[in-house]
């Protein structure tokens, strides 16, 4: 499940080398990205901030995905 908006459509997107040291997964509705090994108010829902919760109403209702900003000190 994912941490920040509870959807179960969360898939693998890759493995530590040393087998079961860590893994990363992605929610396929908000897109939020997590590794295993973060603490569990970044892994767990129930453990998450409330004030960063979303539902899948609120990505669906989004206007936009926000842009990344440019680096620091980039041309």
């Amino acid at each position: 499940m994912c941490p920040r908006c509870a959807a179960t459509e969360v898939t693998l997107q890759a493995v530590s080398p040393i087998a079961g040291v860590w893994e990363v997964h992605r929610c396929e509705c908000c897109h939020y990205f997590w590794r295993s090994t973060e603490p569990e108010r970044r892994t767990r829902r129930e453990s998450y901030p409330e004030a960063f919760r979303m539902t899948r109403r609120d990505v669906e209702s989004a206007t936009e995905m926000p842009a990344v900003p440019p680096l620091r000190g980039a041309v």
